[in-house]
């Protein structure tokens, strides 16, 4: 998918999550081009992905509505994630790593630190992490040699907001998405070390801690924590 696609999604994805998209609320694509900005090819194929997701329901007289999505829901599935994402890191150390899958991964560690070493990121940043962020994911998976787990975990990715693709940024506080994603960045340091040293169970751990980070640390590392107060907390996980 181009960028301008990529950004369509995410932006709709934020709007879900902020509430600017409400529950049951009915989206069509030229309201949401103009509001938007953009033409309609990208914001139909946002809306086939989205439904895809869990987060829109298709109606059979055109358009689209926004699926309620419940706290439990975008836990449960984000845990699964981290348990099927666990195990392959896990394997991967008991297994070793091929020359080939070590280099695909230092490169994706020295891209990224790249990004953020001049200590902000742009959208543009975030996008081009988007992709070295996949690709680091999908290389753990293909270095634990278990192809049940990818099955798993295509299944498990119609859930909402269960995907590592589920990227969702929010373009008014881009410094609390540089701290987000520059530790999501940190803790690919953490995992690839654990998994070259041979410590599956350190590599396990980190991944299902790290399944947090694309969606539940935003509040973390938004400038709520300069008031303690205002953080929230959402199904008795902080958000």
């Amino acid at each position: 998918m181009s960028k301008a696609g990529q950004r369509v999604i995410s932006a709709l994805r934020q709007m879900i999550i902020s509430g600017d998209l409400v529950a049951g609320e009915r989206i069509a694509e030229i309201p949401t081009a103009e509001r938007l900005g953009v033409s309609r090819t990208p914001i139909r194929m946002a809306f086939r992905s989205l439904e895809q997701e869990g987060l829109l329901i298709k109606l059979k007289n055109r358009g689209y509505r926004v699926r309620k999505v419940t706290p439990e829901e975008i836990n449960g599935a984000i845990e699964v994630r981290g348990v099927l994402e666990g195990l392959a890191a896990r394997q991967a150390a008991e297994k070793g790593l091929t020359p080939q899958h070590r280099q695909s991964m230092l490169k994706c560690l020295i891209e990224g630190d790249a990004l953020f070493a001049k200590g902000y990121v742009t959208e543009e940043n975030l996008e081009t992490y988007h992709e070295l962020n996949k690709h680091f994911h999908s290389l753990i998976i293909e270095a634990s040699c278990n192809p049940a787990i990818d099955i798993a975990k295509n299944r498990n990715e119609h859930m909402p907001f269960a995907s590592v693709s589920s990227l969702a940024i929010d373009r008014d506080n881009l410094s609390g998405e540089y701290r987000r994603f520059n530790f999501a960045h940190m803790q690919h340091h953490a995992v690839f070390d654990a998994i070259t040293h041979g410590q599956g169970a350190r590599a396990e751990g980190i991944m299902r801690e790290h399944a947090n980070a694309t969606l539940r640390y935003a509040k973390i590392f938004s400038s709520e924590m300069t008031d303690p107060d205002k953080i929230r907390v959402i199904g008795g996980d902080s958000i």
